[in-house]
């Protein structure tokens, strides 16, 4: 791993923070470099409050969507809540499906199909609001590019609202609103907010109008937190005070639907990183292995039996995908060792066998071996689909718009993506998929980075550092958990490889005679000479917790070891 020690923030703005909150200088920098630079910005990042969230109506065209859903239900029409297939979309789907239902009937949901409708709204999708007598669409987490199909809708009578969160094309589709933070015309002041953040934004403005204060919409957010941790959004500004309360009803009282899904893993107070690896998966598992109706029908569920029937069987859903996700990537690793793609600067695969809905997952797993841009592709019916995923600093989004006249359709994020082409663009494709990262890709990108907060003495760990160090979370990307390095750290003499397979490390550390910690190097068993010996070495952590027999110790979770 590439170390990047954070620069130091500006001693002044540590000085005034430290003094100010009474807390150490370290804990100081640490709100500094997350821009934190008065009490008052400290008060607002440590008690997260409801009165934080910014007006909905700030939003372009929430004015727009709010006066039409109101007309719809003024005048009886059936609505269609649309979204996609993935965690964000299918729980935008049963927060804006469950809220309306609270106080109108004439309400369904639709969710495509992963393997025949692809991603985002369908053709298929508005031919079944026509058949259905269906006059308006509200498409979540999706829709921004979708010109021809709301064109196509229009056409038939219907109207559409998007509540978005991905980059517009150059062109926005002729809807009745279309609410998406990134537009360059909307001043909306958070742009980060996931698909069902806007989808709360809507419910948040409906509500006002109905004279709801924003407490009433509290149960909404263990649907939102789940998006906030699946999506991998910034958990800064407005994406926090989602996160932070929505976490406390996912703890407290979550809907019927998540509870029931928790009871499968026998899990208890979930941290944000429990979501992404416990509940997201559940969740996301329908739409790859079955289908994404199957997550809204859990989540929007109010009988308890029934959600426990629903999460036995997304847990069987889960299970197979795990199966699915393990002998792909086999297959994809072999592959690429066949083909000698080692000295290349992008991955690229393709088996026509392999499970559409897991190759997203696959992509991931082959940058944890082969550290660069990644496209796992399979076979979607007559055309190719391929999932992508980047490395930190690179933006894959950015470089297949740099291809796209060998592709078909394509969409996503600066870290992830997915794409559709025709078979015979696929060499031509992987060609210039290679040019475009090799020709824009920093050097310094190719080597995994370990941003450190900062160097501290393993005296600095006391059990108030850590109570107040707790306090920074929710974590998340823009408020990493906090790495600490630590220099001329020595192994105590118990040091040794550990686990049934003795592929983890297990350190007794101590430093200049400080109290010791146990370090904990989860894979890291090939760092055993490095610590176990006499010198003294290196040690990038995470503080944590081991709870053991009713005890309770600080730990030091490693990143890397070095001499």
């Amino acid at each position: 791993m590439r170390w990047t020690l954070k620069p130091k923030p500006n001693s002044k703005v540590v000085r005034h923070l430290s003094e100010a909150l009474g807390v150490d200088p370290i804990i100081a920098a640490l709100l500094a470099n997350r821009g934190i630079e008065t009490f008052e910005a400290a008060k607002k990042f440590f008690r997260p409050s409801l009165e934080d969230l910014h007006d909905p109506f700030m939003m372009k065209d929430m004015d727009k969507a709010v006066r039409r859903i109101e007309a719809a239900i003024t005048n009886e029409e059936h609505i269609l809540i649309y979204g996609d297939y993935d965690v964000d979309g299918t729980t935008s789907v049963a927060l804006l499906t469950s809220y309306l239902r609270s106080f109108y009937e004439k309400v369904s949901n639709y969710i495509p199909d992963r393997y025949t409708e692809g991603y985002g709204v369908s053709f298929q999708g508005i031919d079944y609001a026509e058949d259905n007598d269906i006059s308006l669409i509200i498409a979540l987490d999706c829709g921004v590019k979708a010109v021809d199909k709301v064109a196509y809708a229009s056409e038939k009578g219907i109207d559409f609202i998007i509540c978005d969160h991905h980059r517009p094309g150059n062109q926005l589709p002729k809807a009745i609103a279309v609410l998406d933070p990134k537009r360059e015309d909307c001043s909306y002041p958070y742009k980060e907010l996931c698909g069902c953040g806007v989808g709360f934004k809507l419910i948040q403005a409906l509500g006002s109008r109905k004279k709801e204060s924003i407490e009433a919409l509290l149960p909404y957010l263990d649907l939102v937190a789940t998006a906030i941790a699946a999506d991998i959004v910034p958990i800064t500004g407005e994406n926090r005070v989602l996160a932070y309360y929505g976490l406390q009803v996912i703890n407290a009282t979550p809907r019927v639907g998540i509870q029931a899904l928790l009871q499968q893993v026998k899990k208890t107070e979930l941290t944000i990183s429990d979501v992404v690896f416990i509940v997201a998966p559940r969740i996301n598992a329908a739409g790859r292995m079955e289908h994404g109706n199957r997550a809204v029908a859990l989540l929007t569920e109010e009988d308890p039996s029934r959600a426990e029937a629903f999460a036995s069987e997304i847990e069987a859903y889960n299970a197979s995908r795990k199966d699915a996700d393990r002998s792909i990537t086999a297959e994809a690793l072999e592959q690429i060792v066949q083909n000698q793609e080692t000295e290349t600067h992008t991955t690229v695969v393709f088996d026509p066998s392999w499970h559409k809905g897991v190759i997203g997952i696959v992509a991931s797993r082959l940058i944890e071996t082969y550290y660069r841009p990644t496209l796992v592709f399979t076979k979607s019916g007559d055309k190719l689909a391929a999932s992508a995923r980047s490395v930190r600093g690179f933006d894959v989004y950015e470089a297949l718009t740099q291809c796209e006249e060998h592709i078909e359709q394509y969409g996503g994020h600066t870290y992830a993506a997915g794409l559709t082409m025709e078979p015979s663009k696929y060499e031509k494709f992987k060609q210039a998929f290679e040019d475009v990262v090799s020709e824009t890709m920093d050097p310094k990108f190719r080597t995994p980075e370990l941003l450190i907060d900062a160097e501290i003495s393993l005296a600095n760990i006391t059990p108030k550092f850590y109570r107040i160090l707790k306090q920074f979370a929710p974590f998340g990307p823009g408020n990493r958990t906090p790495v600490f390095m630590s220099s001329e750290v020595r192994d105590t003499g118990s040091g040794r490889c550990v686990g049934e397979d003795k592929s983890h490390l297990r350190l007794v550390m101590q430093q200049h005679g400080s109290p010791t910690f146990v370090g904990i190097g989860f894979s890291m068993a090939d760092k055993e000479s490095i610590a176990c010996g006499e010198e003294v070495f290196q040690a990038a952590y995470v503080i944590d917790e081991n709870h053991w027999q009713g005890m309770t110790q600080l730990q030091l979770r490693l990143k890397d070891i070095k001499v």
